[in-house]
């Protein structure tokens, strides 16, 4: 198997992409008539852009309590991972680990060269090497799609809609008691709508992702099963482990192997397709291999 294009995802992405920015656009006139000055809007957008552009892998990182590892000591896991890099063609990211039952691994970064890849000691200790393999070549697709890039600028003016739905009486807590509130209402109203839709937008462009990590982690491995199985071990121990414990991170600018959240309203909008389809295009991805 070959690395190539996947225009699905391409086309995907494009259109995600078109209906954000038609959307922040409006989103935009909004707020700056609001505010009265584009540049007031402009400047406060800028410094939260670039704050989680170049700061969400420390962020991501710290907010699971995880810590880069040197080669001494974890050297089969650096071996691991060179190994897999040098076969999809990208530098050694930086490799942390978090100490957590949860059996979880994710990928975070700005760039190809600025990535990291986190597993947890959970999944050390419920993966075989071959599975542990497929989940490593999973999160280092990710970062050759340039994925958390994409999904960073991508959400980066629904959290500040969120924001703002969230705070929005500071934005009307310099005005004098009983003035025109008209204002505040309209920001916060508009910054609600433009948070369902880009949260609705992204959730979709982001499970597309999911399944072209998951052909690009096959590819790199050469062994889409080993993927597979991993999935359903992990799957099966997510609901075992405390709800509290990697679950409250699972809207960090990182791509997770498994999602995080379960129940109904989780399944509705979660970042990730349903494992039994990302197992079944898998096996196709098998039986591909098996007739080349």
């Amino acid at each position: 198997m070959k690395w190539k294009a996947d225009w699905g995802l391409r086309g995907r992405m494009f259109v995600t992409m078109f209906l954000l920015f038609a959307l922040y656009i409006v989103f935009l006139g909004v707020l700056t008539a609001y505010f009265q000055s584009l540049f007031a809007v402009v400047a406060i957008m800028g410094l939260f852009m670039l704050g989680q552009f170049f700061f969400s892998d420390k962020l991501a990182l710290y907010s699971m309590g995880a810590k880069t590892v040197s080669e001494e000591e974890y050297p089969e896991l650096h071996a691991m991972v060179s190994r897999l890099s040098q076969q999809a063609d990208l530098p050694k990211p930086k490799i942390a680990v978090a100490d957590s039952q949860v059996p979880n691994a994710f990928a975070t970064g700005r760039s190809q060269k600025n990535a990291a890849v986190a597993v947890t000691t959970g999944i050390m200790r419920t993966l075989n090497q071959e599975e542990l393999e497929g989940v490593i070549a999973h999160e280092l697709a990710h970062i050759k799609n340039r994925d958390v890039m994409v999904m960073t600028i991508a959400s980066f003016l629904s959290t500040i809609a969120f924001l703002i739905v969230r705070w929005g009486w500071l934005f009307g807590g310099g005005r004098e008691r009983g003035g025109n509130q008209a204002p505040v209402i309209v920001a916060i109203l508009a910054s609600l709508v433009v948070w369902i839709i880009s949260f609705l937008l992204i959730r979709a462009l982001s499970r597309y992702r999911e399944f072209a990590a998951d052909r690009g982690g096959a590819v790199i491995t050469g062994k889409p099963s080993a993927l597979a199985s991993a999935l359903l071990k992990i799957s099966g121990r997510m609901e075992a482990v405390p709800k509290e414990d990697l679950r409250e991170q699972a809207e960090m600018n990182a791509f997770f192997i498994i999602p995080i959240k379960s129940g109904v309203v989780g399944k509705l909008f979660s970042t990730h397709p349903d494992t039994e389809k990302r197992i079944e295009k898998l096996r196709e991805l098998e039986r591909e291999l098996e007739t080349a």
